[in-house]
């Protein structure tokens, strides 16, 4: 400690190092991790069982976007894994009300939708059977799609236009309360009956929403692509997912993918701060020759009066542990606070992120800081300690 206080300006500028790199770490992580949950907080509202089903053609685009038919619907709706089924058609009129005007996601579903969705009503109802039923034409709006609309109006029992046709409005969704689900608050549904008429479709429909029916959602998923391959002559006996022409995937896999890349990022995040903490180790390596320079007569006295070889070693090595472990600790502080600050701005701005940070995240890089001191303090302890008393009394 004595050496390092006789060059504090130099000691304070080699910890400064490592303090970013470590902080840079920390932070990255903290960051990464807290969007982790965040996002799959907003994912996980979604039931674990939930399926969906469509043709490939809706991401992929130039292909047939027309592959699941009536036909399926059916077959599906008697397997024995599934439940609480939900077709779907799409509408890409207009919807207008007054002067306002919006182009919507307009889903022809029916009610079950909302169950696999686990969406609820803050205004009026949702569909029902009777509406599906009769094909009658009324309409449940998102929280945004009423918003844009009415404003501050409430909308049950208005009257609205889809394309050319009169729809009275029945029920409101609760928000989903995240920009991530943004576009569920802008959809509008109808009845399913009622979308299919003006669709003119007999055929083919657009998507599936479906839950397993005893939580197994592996083998409900092997069950649906074996029999979709098998209506589609398909043949795929090494299961390339390549070769089907539709997506069938629960929401738990959609979860599955979602926390894999964000772990990706956070983890190349964390590493490319990593980067700076050797740039640190680095400058420690450095000032540390340098000190073993200017002290070269304090290092021949110290052996002239008795001192071993492990021990100039040490003190020399010592000295790059201690300045990099109180960079360390001086980064894992400085990035907690900032990272806390950031995602409270962060809460601000979105809303639901929460901080979250690991044990983990603080000892490894803590630990990886006192192996670069370790491992970048080695060459100048040791060349210290190799230097022979005589000569490096007599060194000017």
């Amino acid at each position: 400690m004595e050496g390092l206080k006789r060059s504090r300006m130099r000691s304070l500028l080699t910890t400064l190092g490592i303090v970013i790199g470590v902080g840079s770490v920390v932070l990255m992580v903290s960051i990464g991790a807290s969007f982790e949950r965040y996002i799959l907080s907003q994912v996980e509202s979604f039931s674990g069982d939930t399926f969906e089903i469509h043709a490939k053609g809706i991401q992929d685009v130039g292909k047939d976007v027309l592959s699941i038919t009536f036909g399926d619907l059916e077959a599906i709706s008697n397997l024995t894994t599934v439940k609480n089924i939900a077709p779907a058609i799409f509408l890409t009129d207009r919807v207008k009300y007054g002067r306002e005007e919006i182009a919507p996601f307009v889903f022809g579903t029916t009610k079950e939708i909302f169950i696999n969705w686990s969406m609820k009503p803050e205004y009026g109802r949702l569909l029902n059977d009777e509406d599906d039923r009769g094909a009658k034409a009324v309409v449940v709006l998102g929280s945004q799609a009423a918003e844009d609309l009415f404003t501050n109006t409430n909308p049950i029992g208005k009257r609205l236009t889809i394309g050319s046709r009169k729809f009275t409005v029945v029920g409101v969704m609760e928000a989903m309360g995240s920009p991530l689900a943004a576009q569920m608050d802008s959809m509008v549904y109808v009845p399913f009956s009622v979308a299919k008429a003006i669709q003119g479709r007999t055929t083919y429909i657009d998507y599936i929403a479906l839950q397993s029916m005893g939580g197994d959602n592996e083998l409900t998923r092997r069950d649906i692509v074996s029999l979709l391959r098998q209506r589609h002559n398909i043949d795929n006996p090494e299961d390339d997912q390549d070769k089907d022409d539709f997506y069938a995937r629960s929401f738990e896999q959609a979860m599955d993918i979602i926390g894999t890349v964000t772990m990706s990022i956070t983890l190349f995040l964390g590493l490319i701060a990593g980067i700076s903490l050797l740039v640190g180790g680095v400058g420690i390596m450095n000032i540390m020759l340098v000190s073993v320079t200017e002290r070269t007569k304090e290092i021949g006295l110290r052996k002239a009066v008795g001192a071993r070889r492990q021990d100039i070693l040490l003190q020399f090595l010592l000295e790059a542990i201690v300045l990099t472990l109180i960079g360390g600790v001086v980064g894992v502080i400085g990035a907690l606070g900032l990272g806390y600050l950031l995602t409270m701005i962060a809460n601000k701005l979105l809303g639901g992120i929460t901080y979250a940070i690991s044990l983990q995240a603080i000892l490894l890089p803590l630990a990886t800081a006192i192996i670069v001191g370790l491992v970048f303090g080695i060459y100048p302890a040791r060349k210290a300690a190799g230097l022979r008393p005589i000569e490096a009394m007599g060194y000017e």
